[in-house]
């Protein structure tokens, strides 16, 4: 017979309703607190890049730029695999599940895309595997890219997300984290939370200049954005 696990003590409405609305008001603090957080990171300095990387896609070899598919921020999940693995990591694979279909995030101005060390033949085999049909995945074997980036080190592979700006001409690196600061991602909001501009909605604390429009009024269905590719 199995053990019954403990359970929260059980209390009358009223009490509920008390213990309920205390916590509410520290989860509405700490709401607020992510949102000036979010704030500072939407005025982070940058750092340029200029060394050329060339990745391993469907089309070919490809640059850094042209991960931004013409938009001007660029999202990249450093998902580890190894060239000489036959699998994905399975945290990075957790991590991967869970994000949200990238015509939100082009919808913003936002490319998304997967890259790892491992050759693309793995990549894609993988990624068929689990079925990832709408994730961007692309090698960075044969570059340094990882190793400058954090992706991998003498120690090995390593997560993390890095993000970038660009005016069509210039790579700018603008944010990274790693370990537990990829625990929170897995929709929309906290992926674009992350970029320079933010979810460019009318209440956001931004800088002077960065492109808003009023809530929500831009979200859509994944196929109804007007490019929805």
């Amino acid at each position: 017979m199995s053990q019954k696990n403990a359970m929260p003590k059980v209390v009358s409405e009223a009490e509920w309703k008390t213990s309920r609305y205390s916590l509410l008001e520290k989860e509405k603090a700490l709401t607020r607190q992510i949102d000036a957080i979010n704030a500072e990171r939407r005025r982070l300095p940058m750092m340029a890049i200029d060394k050329e990387y060339q990745f391993q896609s469907n089309q070919g070899s490809i640059s850094l730029l042209d991960l931004f598919e013409g938009r001007s921020q660029l999202i990249v999940y450093h998902f580890m695999f190894a060239p000489d693995w036959d699998e994905g990591c399975p945290g990075c694979s957790w991590v991967t599940d869970a994000m949200s279909h990238p015509a939100h995030l082009k919808a913003r101005d936002t490319s998304f895309v997967l890259v790892s060390l491992a050759p693309l033949d793995k990549l894609h085999a993988y990624q068929q595997r689990m079925g990832w049909n709408t994730v961007n995945w692309v090698s960075s074997q044969g570059s340094d890219f990882n190793y400058d980036l954090g992706g991998s080190d003498e120690n090995g592979e390593h997560h993390g997300v890095s993000v970038f700006l660009s005016d069509g001409e210039n790579i700018y690196r603008s944010y990274y984290t790693c370990d537990r600061g990829v625990e929170h991602l897995g929709s929309h909001w906290t992926y674009l939370d992350l970029t320079p501009y933010g979810r460019q909605e009318s209440w956001e604390d931004s800088p002077e200049g960065w492109p808003q429009t009023p809530p929500y009024g831009w979200i859509c269905r994944h196929d109804d954005y007007p490019e929805s590719d």
